[in-house]
């Protein structure tokens, strides 16, 4: 550490860099608690074991109606096989906004409302739709920032339910899956 970085440190000026979304990757998924339409609450880390999609979302956004459907139709084929569709909604107004969308969306999947501190501890959410993989081991293994496709979510979805985890208790890859990152073209 130079000295100029310790006297930093030392007057309590040192700040410590705020995470950002593509910083998470082959790291835990940050822990949260919501509650979600019926009340009940999701905690992430009772989905360990199971691939996650942690979808961040608004009614407002147009790419986000583009995935949802997706993540539906995902939700539906995969979900006996150890994978789930989490939705943050991030929306101002809450359940006020959110709770109609989901009825005429017909959206099976749990969705909580996001707050800042949620989007802050997943890199300070800034650009929706932003998705993260999560596998089973807890840990980011993708996160699309955009609207992605819906190959590449199959994909990596496929890859992760098919990926061993740290323990080697599920699928049949030795290895894993590697950090992906993926932000969509913007021409």
């Amino acid at each position: 550490m130079t000295s100029c970085a310790f006297l930093l440190c030392a007057a309590g000026l040192w700040a410590q860099v705020p995470p950002t979304p593509t910083s998470l990757v082959q790291k835990p998924a940050p822990a949260f608690v919501r509650n979600d339409l019926a009340g009940k609450k999701i905690i992430l880390e009772n989905y360990r074991g199971k691939v996650v999609l942690l979808d961040f979302w608004a009614t407002w956004c147009g790419p986000c109606k583009i995935e949802i459907p997706w993540f539906i139709d995902l939700q539906r084929k995969n979900k006996d096989r150890g994978f789930e569709v989490l939705g943050v909604a991030m929306d101002d107004n809450g359940w006020d906004d959110v709770k109609p969308f989901l009825a005429e969306m017909q959206v099976n999947y749990r969705v909580v409302i996001g707050d800042s501190a949620t989007s802050d501890a997943y890199g300070g959410v800034d650009s929706l739709p932003t998705t993260f993989l999560i596998d089973r081991d807890g840990k980011i293994a993708a996160i699309h920032i955009g609207v992605s496709s819906r190959k590449d979510f199959e994909d990596g979805i496929e890859e992760l339910l098919e990926a061993k985890t740290a323990t080697g208790d599920i699928g049949n890859r030795a290895n894993g899956l590697p950090a992906l990152f993926m932000v969509p073209n913007r021409h």
